[in-house]
């Protein structure tokens, strides 16, 4: 599961530099904002359910 927080965090940190630094100036800056968000919480959820997994016996 560390595999999968560390992609979405990699994921969710480009989309971030992209959609909120400017360097795309289209259209695809709200989709890139949306993934972002997306990605974040994504990576988020999988680092909770991997702590709950592993503290359990």
């Amino acid at each position: 599961m560390v595999p999968w927080i560390i992609t979405f965090l990699i994921v969710a940190i480009v989309a971030g530099l992209f959609g909120f630094s400017g360097l795309v100036l289209t259209v695809s800056v709200e989709i890139v904002r949306i993934v972002f968000f997306v990605f974040l919480i994504l990576a988020v959820l999988f680092l909770i359910l991997h702590y709950m997994r592993r503290s359990k016996p």
